[in-house]
């Protein structure tokens, strides 16, 4: 039973056998592939590290140059390596643009956020951030809106103040943080005070394109005919963006 048992046993794989095997066919696979196809393959390999490098620089160099620029500016268009198209970097046509997501913060940081409805400086009905409250809004001094309400009125109104902007400037180039600046002063004011009735020193240097005299025709300090503190600094603040691309706070301290 013993030498039966013996004979008919399944043979042991042998590993070392099938190891020179994968080996032997591995080198015929690689002497059927010409030396010029092999020289092609290194080549590319060892361009590759620089050309992953090239990019990083190029991404790099984009975001170290515009400005007052922010990691969130970044993100949305470092890939964009053609410059006369980039509004941190060339004045463009401002029916291109629209508000920034740093206008957003500083425009909300000067209003804040109020969802009761409430009489601002100059005694008009206001909620949400600075929204002026119309007759279509069906709303009243001390009624409460939510603050997705509040939201959508801010979109609504950025929208107004954007295309009251375009108007006036007609087309006049701008960068990114003058037509935010801009727009800062069509949202605080109202777009019928950009008009070249109400505003002739605002047009005259938009029809000059005199961007140092558009600077100085930013400031809008006045709240039911007397000098407002908040105004003041809100119209320091603006000047600062749109000259600087500086949009931070102003206020002492």
């Amino acid at each position: 039973m013993t030498g039966s048992a013996t004979a008919h046993a399944p043979a042991r794989p042998n590993i070392a056998r099938d190891k020179r095997a994968s080996r032997d066919k591995l080198r015929a696979m690689r002497s059927g592939e010409s030396p010029s196809r092999r020289s092609r393959l290194r080549r590319r390999l060892k361009r590759a590290p620089w050309a992953l490098a090239a990019v990083s620089v190029a991404a790099g160099s984009l975001g170290s140059c515009a400005p007052g620029q922010t990691s969130d500016d970044v993100r949305g268009w470092s890939y964009q390596t053609n410059l006369k198209t980039n509004p941190n970097f060339t004045r463009v046509n401002p029916a291109l643009l629209t508000t920034s997501e740093r206008m957003r913060k500083a425009l909300a940081q000067e209003e804040g956020m109020r969802l009761t409805v409430y009489r601002d400086v100059a005694g008009y009905p206001t909620v949400g951030i600075g929204h002026l409250v119309r007759p279509e809004d069906g709303l009243k001094v001390g009624d409460r809106i939510t603050r997705e309400k509040a939201m959508a009125f801010l979109a609504q109104d950025l929208q107004t103040a954007e295309q009251a902007v375009v108007k006036v400037v007609g087309e006049l180039k701008l960068y990114q943080h003058e037509f935010d600046a801009l727009v800062d002063l069509a949202y605080n004011v109202g777009e019928g005070t950009l008009s070249e009735s109400e505003s002739p020193d605002l047009n005259r240097a938009i029809a000059q394109a005199d961007y140092t005299g558009i600077a100085q025709e930013l400031d809008y300090r006045f709240a039911g005919g007397r000098i407002a503190g908040g105004l003041v600094h809100r119209s320091e603040r603006r000047a600062q963006i749109f000259r600087e691309a500086n949009y931070a706070d102003v206020r002492p301290g």
